[in-house]
């Protein structure tokens, strides 16, 4: 795992630059070899430098969740975004940036309404839309069956339709749950490219995304199970976009088998003070770590110098740590690896880049809300 420097200012989001690279050309090669397109979703990182090294290992382009952060990507140059997400192209402003967009990188849109698909139609003629199909999270996306009903809208409307996707998002359950959600994914891309079939002229581009299931299908990925080209991810998927495999998390230690030694991110914390043998307060709280936390981890984070503790209650600047077997004291440095990365790396302005126990970089979080 990462060294971190002693003398950081605390709290601060690290990252292993070398451990990511790993992460990336990992993922970008057990794509390769099951068949499909890497797209992965830049929600996870908002950092320009990490998105220009998924593009060179590979990746036909990047995906997004906000207009803001297509923005950003096309504007240094990613030639393909992806918001997979409803987007409601209602105001005149949205519109006209839109139009821009598309004038710079392949743009592409998530639908799943009428009503969106008649706003993007007048905000930005022709413009190439993907139908959402709800493969088991029950979120968003039409059932697999509807896609083609809402394709042939889509269509009329002179936008162009390319496929469908979806998101497993049902697989954040539990570890249990992420074959099973991978295989829900599968079928419903598989049931929507078939009603999407009389409507298109050529065969639909099918997405699917989410860390978890991308593992499940693929070999190289630290979790898998299946073989290089493994029909698990290769039919009927075309496309995936998973985010969080670059750096990893402590959920994906759960969900995707990750070993401690495959997570390039941690955020140094300090010890500020020990109210009991047994317990310490770090400087690291809700605005640091986040308070998301599944059902089925206990505490905000795993300490690596005190594996066996539980960060629990979190307040905004303080996280209290209970159950230490070994002491720690004041001025300690720690390190955390959060819950849920991409909520982490959203709270922070800049990525502390390590290399060899070394500060090698500073990456801004361009996108950041």
């Amino acid at each position: 795992m990462m060294l971190v420097p002693e003398d950081l200012e605390t709290p601060a989001v690290v990252v292993d630059a070398e451990q990511a690279e790993r992460n990336l050309a990992r993922m970008a090669a057990a794509s390769s070899h099951a068949g499909v397109a890497l797209r992965p979703h830049a929600k996870t990182h908002k950092c320009l430098p990490i998105a220009r090294r998924q593009l060179f290992h590979g990746a036909v382009g990047l995906t997004v969740a906000t207009l803001a952060e297509a923005e950003l990507f096309a504007s240094d140059g990613c030639p393909s975004v992806f918001i997979a997400y409803p987007l409601w192209a209602g105001s005149s402003d949205r519109g006209t940036r839109l139009r821009a967009l598309r004038q710079r990188t392949g743009l592409r849109v998530g639908v799943d309404s009428l009503a969106a698909a008649v706003r993007l139609a007048d905000a930005v003629p022709g413009l190439t839309v993907l139908i959402e199909v709800d493969s088991g999270q029950h979120r968003s996306g039409v059932l697999p069956d509807e896609a083609g009903e809402l394709a042939a809208s889509c269509l009329e409307l002179g936008l162009n339709v390319a496929g469908a996707f979806t998101h497993p998002g049902h697989a954040y359950v539990s570890a249990a749950d992420v074959p099973r959600a991978a295989e829900d994914e599968r079928a419903a891309l598989a049931e929507a490219g078939a009603a999407l079939a009389e409507y298109l002229d050529g065969p639909p581009e099918l997405s699917g995304g989410s860390s978890p299931t991308a593992s499940s299908g693929a070999s190289g990925v630290p979790g898998a199970s299946g073989a290089p080209g493994a029909p698990g991810l290769a039919a009927p998927l075309t496309e995936v976009r998973p985010g969080t495999y670059v750096f990893g998390d402590r959920q994906q230690m759960q969900l995707s088998g990750l070993d401690v030694d495959d997570v390039a991110l941690v955020v140094a914390a300090r010890v500020v003070s020990v109210p009991r043998p047994d317990e310490a307060v770090l400087d690291a709280g809700s605005k640091a770590l986040s308070s998301d936390r599944p059902a089925w981890l206990a505490g905000h984070g795993l300490i690596l110098e005190a594996p066996k503790a539980t960060i629990a209650p979190l307040s905004e600047e303080h996280a209290v740590v209970r159950g230490l077997t070994t002491a720690l004291c004041v001025g300690d440095l720690v390190r955390v690896i959060p819950n849920h990365v991409c909520t982490v790396v959203n709270l922070t302005s800049e990525l502390i880049v390590v290399s060899d126990g070394k500060v090698a970089d500073r990456w801004p979080v361009s996108a950041r809300r």
